[in-house]
């Protein structure tokens, strides 16, 4: 469970999972004190690393303790089915109270294939942990980096600046993390220690990534960047930008582009494909303009959400599973992503994606961070609003930005005014909120559209 979420959402998470026992670290224990008259079910509390000093009002057992009471004799023999759910895993709640995704035993595992096969992990690599374990299992790097008897090195935290001293000290091969990691790390004070010539792999994911993000990566950290997709609903990929020797011969700034595609299907999780949106049994043409939604089927869909049919009804429709998100497919089959069905911005009648003029903002090199947002406009219904946070110390006016995005993109689709802050809003597992940014723009109306 995600140790970041609220005492009120951890307690809501463990209650509507019936969960029975909870292991706890000691320096996560003062949400679990908060909430402990609210978790009756509860009947076992575990908590690892409490040493000297530490003090906790919790009747709890101590995790060292707890193994060595554990009997020699073999444990019972439990009857499972590979369609047997093995982890209920919570959605980070964007828009409404997490929901509990069951991830069967075969959901897991032929996800942990599909991590070892396209992230090529062997016996030698060396994985750092980026990517919170519990986010979709760690994406099914925890059992896939076991399974090939590689390395695990692990965080409490993203710490980028200890992060790029860790690739060297320990000579990591591998890692995963969203885009947010990735800025972070390309920012980081310490990247011109970085022994750029030593061969790392890291695959992003958890929102589009800015091809230009893509490309200061390979750049600046000698990253060879992996781009894959998917949701916690499909354990969690279904889509991988797989790499030819052919697009070698491009430009880096190409080929960074080409590496913002999410991609192909992987090869076991089953059938992906975009269908159109007003009519959801034809595949939108192959020609990348045609947006429609993308939709899986297959070993990695989830069995549905935990005691909430009616939700997982809403989500698997005639056998497929809606992602929510809108894309394009290219004449060579690859999928890229536009924006999520609820984040497309309809101004004047013309569809301009959120995700595509972020891209063009994180050129700028005094950007940190972008967000992009439609609000109300008399003229135009809506229109498109960017939410910025600069790098420490760099200065940029909204007309300066405004005339660089319209220099390098179709003027209706240019934000129309930019508001500089000190933070974006994020999830714990660094999904952009889009919706409460939404918020200031559009109370009193009854729809969020225009």
């Amino acid at each position: 469970m995600n140790y970041r979420l609220s005492a009120d959402d951890i307690a809501y998470i463990l209650n509507h999972s019936d969960s029975k026992a909870l292991i706890v670290d000691a320096e996560y224990v003062v949400p679990v004190e908060a909430i402990r008259d609210r978790i009756p079910q509860i009947g076992l509390i575990v908590v690892a690393n409490s040493g000297d000093g530490f003090e906790t009002s919790l009747s709890f057992t101590e995790y060292e303790a707890f193994l060595s009471g554990a009997g020699d004799e073999a444990p019972p023999a439990v009857e499972l089915d590979e369609n047997d759910t093995l982890t209920i895993n919570y959605t980070s709640g964007t828009t409404s109270r997490p929901k509990g995704v069951m991830l069967t035993h075969r959901n897991n595992w032929v996800n942990a294939a599909d991590f070892l096969y396209h992230l090529r992990v062997e016996h030698d690599d060396v994985y750092l942990h980026t990517l919170p374990m519990f986010h979709a299992n760690g994406w099914g790097g925890i059992w896939a980096i076991t399974a090939a008897g590689a390395t695990h090195v692990c965080l409490r935290k993203v710490d980028p600046e200890r992060i790029l001293k860790i690739f060297d000290e320990e000579g990591i091969t591998l890692l995963c993390g969203a885009p947010t990691v990735v800025n972070m790390l390309v920012n980081a004070k310490g990247i011109d220690r970085v022994n750029t010539s030593f061969k790392r792999r890291m695959a992003t994911a958890g929102s589009p990534p800015p091809a230009a993000l893509i490309e200061r990566a390979q750049k600046l950290l000698g990253l060879e960047m992996m781009h894959v997709y998917g949701l916690t609903e499909v354990s969690p990929f279904i889509l991988y930008c797989e790499w030819t020797r052919e697009k070698e011969k491009l430009s880096p700034e190409e080929q960074a582009k080409i590496k913002a595609r999410q991609g192909i299907e992987l090869a076991f999780n089953g059938e992906t494909k975009v269908v159109r949106l007003e009519d959801e049994e034809k595949e939108v043409e192959w020609n990348g303009k045609e947006i429609g939604e993308i939709v899986t089927r297959g070993n990695v869909v989830m069995k549905g959400y935990y005691k909430q049919p009616e939700e997982t009804a809403k989500a698997i429709r005639n056998g497929w599973f809606h992602t929510g998100d809108l894309a394009v497919v290219h004449p060579d089959g690859y999928i890229e992503i536009l924006d999520r069905l609820k984040d497309m911005i309809i101004s004047g009648g013309e569809n301009i994606s959120s995700t595509e003029v972020e891209g063009v903002i994180y050129q700028h090199p005094s950007v940190l961070e972008a967000a992009v947002i439609g609000v109300p406009d008399d003229k135009w219904g809506e229109v498109p609003k960017a939410l910025v946070v600069l790098k420490e110390g760099a200065s940029l006016t909204e007309e300066e930005l405004i005339r660089f995005c319209r220099d390098r993109m179709a003027h209706f689709k240019a934000p129309k005014s930019v508001e500089f802050v000190d933070s974006l809003p994020r999830t714990a597992t660094g999904k952009l909120q889009k919706f409460k940014l939404r918020e200031k723009y559009w109370q009193g109306r009854e729809r969020r559209v225009n």
